[in-house]
């Protein structure tokens, strides 16, 4: 898949707090949430279809739990790169220059905190999960499970990124910039920028 390609999947807001270099990852966790949503309802429809039939097929319930669980976990961390769902945008977006920093730092902090406790607590699960098994199958619950720490790493990462570009570059974007001047007239003389 070239380049070009990849990008149409990628989010061209807040470029600036993004490195080109993670352009492909997030390409890639948008396909597997399409992949898992995809997955997730054909499973339910053949789970209501044989159970209809009165020959319920009782391995679909577990590959239906996997794919919803995955598709979440991915979708955190793509939402995370997007600058979607996990920030106060609609407090931080009015505002300009020191508030504006202050405030999307903490919003940051926050998820850099939760994206922590997802890979050590995830983690120890999916240990743990090594050993138990999903009836009839025999799957590892590992296999559920593992998604939480991976989300977790990625979560971080990509909230490491939007950190260090927004303390290098300023957390306000050219999308901002259509409130801009609204911001500055209703802002007081003298206020910090």
């Amino acid at each position: 898949m070239a380049a070009a390609d990849d990008r149409t999947l990628i989010l061209p807001r807040h470029r600036h707090l993004k490195w080109r270099a993670f352009d492909v990852l997030e390409a890639a966790l948008m396909v597997l949430c399409g992949i898992c949503i995809f997955m997730f309802t054909l499973a339910v429809g053949a789970d209501v279809v044989t159970r209809s039939l009165g020959r319920p097929w009782l391995w679909l319930q577990q590959v239906t739990t996997a794919f919803f669980a995955w598709g979440v976990f991915i979708g955190m961390a793509a939402a995370t790169r997007r600058n979607d769902h996990f920030y106060l945008t609609e407090i931080t977006k009015r505002l300009v220059g020191m508030p504006r920093s202050v405030i999307e730092t903490a919003n940051r902090l926050v998820v850099l905190v939760v994206a922590g406790m997802l890979l050590w607590f995830g983690w120890k699960n999916a240990l743990l999960d090594m050993g138990s098994y999903r009836m009839p199958s025999l799957v590892p619950l590992a296999v559920y499970t593992a998604i939480v720490p991976a989300a977790g790493l990625l979560i971080g990462l990509f909230t490491l990124e939007q950190l260090v570009n927004g303390w290098r570059h300023g957390f306000e974007g050219p999308e901002d910039q259509e409130n801009l001047p609204q911001l500055e007239a209703l802002a007081p003389a003298g206020a910090p920028r």
